[in-house]
């Protein structure tokens, strides 16, 4: 399966959501999702062993438990094919952070030609 019809999925990309916070057993994992998705554990039990087959996610064990965690790699690989298709969003980051700048150079150039009174807290904004 490619790595996008993996993360194509809701419900898989909420488990690797869940994950990338660390590691956790496979109860806490199918609580969280049957309760946002309705789907019963063994069809969190599916698109848990879906990650772990296709390398996203690993489990080990600790007594009766499965702990899962994030594996890496297929995620550096999906970020490797995303990099020919950033230039279409990271020049609209990149203005998004100059206008964020100028905001807030214009802000200190106010609150600098206008002080709060003493006694008073400026609100930050």
């Amino acid at each position: 399966m490619h790595a996008l019809d993996v993360l194509g999925d809701p419900v898989r990309r909420r488990i690797l959501e869940l994950l990338a916070d660390g590691e956790l057993a496979a109860g806490e994992i199918s609580a969280v999702v049957q309760e946002e998705f309705g789907i019963s554990q063994p069809g969190v039990s599916q698109h848990l062993r879906v990650l772990r087959d296709n390398g996203f996610a690993t489990v080990r064990a600790q007594g009766t438990r499965r702990l899962y965690a994030v594996d890496p790699a297929p995620l550096r690989e999906v970020d490797r094919w995303l990099d020919r298709y950033r230039h279409f969003w990271n020049q609209h980051l990149d203005a998004l952070g100059t206008e964020i700048a100028r905001g807030k150079r214009e802000r200190r150039l106010r609150e600098a030609e206008n002080p709060a009174p003493p006694g008073t807290a400026g609100n930050g904004t």
